[in-house]
């Protein structure tokens, strides 16, 4: 449990409670601390306060505790998964438009994870902690395809040192806005959080981390083009964001693409991890999965081409 203890400042002399500790705690939501104070754990010199628009004097003195955090138990649950490749180190699942990978909040069932329990029982590592075992690197809830995931701690060390020296091999095909003008590029840009909306990432040449992405054309139909890309980093939203930046968001992307419209009814951005490949973390061979594309992006190229 952690305690805070503040002494209130002429500079918030007459402010509301909830607005100063806000001011005083920023990570923590204002939301937070107002059902804190309604649920009474907030006093001011020792009296217990109920309401977040209470009035603060300078030289108040503000104690609150936070209770320890606790995490939620993750149930396994009998969702069918496809399986591209398995053994006793890793396995590797074609993940369907709409599943979350791992559990957050809004998000305690029907998550990767919680299939995964079910299927593995107890063969799963444990680095990531209980919310994500297994778990090594993620794919958007919208995004399908293959995710590769670690039975033990050592397969989990060896594909997360993989990852970190960007020598798997990750494929994604995705159709864009827009008629790309030339028939292969390279988007070298940095990733950052987006200065103004903490929901998305951008390209943030100030903040970001290095993020590379290849992306060559493999049809086009006028207003759209269908495109594979191939990263050399991984980082948040990746291609969605370097897509954007060039003017080519991807087709139904909701964060992404604001304002642009298309006749198509989509779930999210029209993006499939097809390929990956990956050196076995107990043998060295190396591996190559292709998931094959989902319905709903072979029925949009069909609906395209004709």
């Amino acid at each position: 449990m952690k305690t805070y203890h503040f002494q209130i400042t002429e500079e918030l002399d007459g402010e509301r409670i909830d607005k100063a500790l806000g001011f005083l705690t920023d990570s923590l939501s204002r939301s937070f601390i107002q059902k804190l104070i309604k649920e009474g754990g907030v006093s001011v010199n020792g009296i217990q306060i109920l309401k977040a628009s209470f009035p603060l004097s300078a030289d108040d003195e503000v104690i609150f505790t936070l209770p320890e955090a606790v995490e939620p138990r993750i149930e396994a649950e009998d969702i069918p998964l496809d399986i591209l490749y398995e053994d006793s180190d890793v396995i590797v699942v074609n993940k369907p438009k709409g599943m979350v990978v791992h559990p957050a909040a809004g998000h305690y069932s029907g998550t990767l994870v919680n299939a995964l329990l079910y299927y593995c029982k107890d063969e799963l590592s444990g680095i990531n902690g209980v919310l994500r075992p297994g778990i090594v690197h993620r794919i958007d809830m919208d995004t399908t395809g293959s995710l590769i995931v670690c039975k033990n701690d050592f397969s989990h060390n060896a594909i997360a040192a993989q990852l970190k020296a960007h020598s798997i091999k990750r494929v994604y095909h995705a159709i864009c806005y827009g008629n790309i003008a030339e028939e292969e590029g390279c988007v070298n840009a940095p990733i950052g959080r987006h200065p103004t909306d903490r929901k998305k990432m951008a390209v943030n040449a100030r903040n970001g981390r290095p993020a590379v992405t290849h992306y060559q054309v493999l049809e086009r139909f006028g207003g759209y083009t269908y495109i594979c890309c191939q990263l050399e980093t991984g980082r948040t939203h990746q291609i969605r964001v370097h897509m954007s930046s060039i003017g080519h968001p991807l087709l139904g992307d909701e964060l992404y693409a604001a304002g642009r419209r298309a006749p198509f009814k989509l779930q999210g951005q029209c993006l499939h991890a097809m390929t990956l490949g990956f050196a076995h973390p107990r043998t060295g061979e190396y591996i190559e999965v292709n998931a094959p594309l989902p319905e709903y992006f072979t029925h949009l190229l069909r609906v395209l081409r004709a």
